[in-house]
């Protein structure tokens, strides 16, 4: 049986009261991080993988099936107001299509053929780089998204939560972090599918930042889509350039970013 699919270390959990049933999930919810640092080196070397081949004009997909699917979907939706990056830089693709995000659709997850069409709606790029998303290691539809990737020579890493899976033998660069059994038994949102996201939060984050999206701390390509972000915006340009908040301020608006005000600042001082 695969650790995912292991029986709970807790029983009888209708009989605990809250407060016993929150302590026992924030117990094994602190397992969780340490089990994904026993992977960084899986990690890093994935993206020193991906970051030159997306320099070069590739992009980046998530392919998944229900939590895990939504997951990539989640982080790949961040980059473009995050970092100020074209929305096809990084995809999230899910079995059964978007309107699997809210709502389970049957036998998705059971196609192996499914996710390189998916995939090739996007056009193709040979520097593009597919990463599997599967807590179990064996969802066809990711096995298979990465198996014809990975023939047609793009680079393919997966994010697992068992040892020795199918998923993992079908890719260059395996990420597996095997957090243990769920609390509630095989429920793998919940410590795989925060596994997942810590994973996803590392390599997005990372990559962007080596992709210079990030200068000293600050997202100076973020996206202006609302007053707090604006607000960010102005303090981040006050903070680089010394000006009042009101000339921080249109000059946040009359460039567009903070990165392109502060450029414009400092070419004229």
């Amino acid at each position: 049986m695969s650790t995912t699919e292991s029986s709970s270390l807790y029983d009888n959990l209708e009989q605990m009261d809250i407060k016993n049933l929150l302590q026992n999930i924030n117990r094994e919810d602190k397992k969780v991080a340490f089990a994904v640092e026993e992977q960084l080196s899986q990690i890093q070397a994935l993206i020193e993988q991906i970051v030159p081949k997306m320099e070069k004009g590739g992009r980046l997909f998530y392919i998944g099936a229900g939590t895990s699917g939504r997951l990539g979907i989640l982080d790949a939706s961040e980059c473009p107001p995050t970092y100020g990056v074209p929305f096809d830089w990084v995809v999230g693709i899910i079995a059964g299509g978007d309107r699997a995000i809210r709502k389970a659709v049957e036998n998705a997850e059971d196609d192996p053929n499914q996710a390189w069409k998916d995939i090739q709606e996007f056009g193709f790029n040979p520097h593009d780089t597919v990463v599997g998303i599967a807590a179990s290691g064996t969802t066809p539809y990711v096995i298979g998204g990465v198996k014809a990737a990975k023939e047609a020579g793009l680079l393919t890493g997966c994010i697992t939560c068992n040892l020795n899976t199918p998923l993992a033998a079908a890719v260059e660069y395996p990420i597996q972090v095997v957090v243990g059994p769920e609390f509630v038994t095989g429920s793998t949102r919940m410590k795989a599918g925060t596994a997942q996201k810590l994973v996803l939060n590392m390599i997005s984050t990372t990559t962007m930042i080596k992709l210079g999206r990030v200068k000293g701390n600050k997202m100076v390509d973020m996206q202006l889509s609302n007053k707090k972000l604006v607000n960010r915006g102005t303090k981040m340009i006050m903070e680089s350039t010394g000006l009042k908040e009101e000339e921080a301020h249109d000059m946040l608006l009359k460039y567009g970013s903070v990165r392109a005000a502060v450029e414009a600042y400092y070419e004229k001082n």
